[in-house]
């Protein structure tokens, strides 16, 4: 898949933040070297095309953001979402806010803190859907994604191969955690896994 195909007339934003991640990014630790090669395909485009299941002016909330995974490539992508980004880390947070501020995502807010944190619980709660990649086990991902969530919305997790194995592992987390249906798509590619907040 090409990126003008993903990003369209949003594309010379999309290589100003490839830019950023392959020199920063990478410098700085948040991108693997052996990465920088792939950032294309393995990460922005990987990460803008699970846009396609959200809806028009969603407001979502990407936790433990890292480098600015998936919340970045889906706010260039998706200029209609509003995004806020969690990460718990300084010098990741700090990176983040360098990204929006040099890209001018008006429609990107960054939060210093962990997910289920009193202060980020109160900013962040209510979204329609929370997102994340790689960020941890999907018990512990639901028990922290769906309290930010409000009930009708989703959490929209990116997961690998073993996520059929997860989901049997962690389904009563995941129920704990108020998670009802859990679905398991392919978009363009992509892996993800939907949950509804029932209650």
């Amino acid at each position: 898949m090409e990126p003008l195909e993903v990003f369209k007339d949003r594309l010379p934003l999309a290589e100003k933040y490839h830019e950023l991640l392959a020199t920063d990014g990478s410098t700085r630790g948040f991108i693997g070297p052996r990465e920088v090669p792939r950032l294309w395909d393995r990460h922005l485009i990987n990460c803008a095309v699970i846009g396609d299941v959200m809806e028009e002016g969603a407001t979502i909330v990407d936790i433990g953001s890292g480098a600015g995974l998936p919340g970045i490539p889906l706010a260039i992508a998706r200029p209609d979402l509003k995004i806020t980004l969690i990460e718990p880390l300084l010098k990741r947070s700090v990176f983040l806010q360098e990204v929006v501020d040099k890209l001018a995502l008006d429609n990107v807010t960054v939060i210093r803190g962990r997910a289920e944190e009193g202060p980020v619980k109160k900013a962040a709660a209510g979204a329609d859907i929370v997102t994340s990649r790689a960020v941890a086990p999907l018990g512990k991902l639901a028990k922290w994604s769906l309290p930010l969530v409000r009930r009708g919305g989703e959490m929209i997790a990116m997961k690998g191969e073993s996520v059929h194995e997860e989901l049997e592992r962690d389904a009563a987390d995941i129920k704990r955690a108020g998670g009802g249906k859990a679905t398991v798509e392919v978009v363009r590619g992509t892996t993800i896994i939907r949950v509804l907040r029932v209650n």
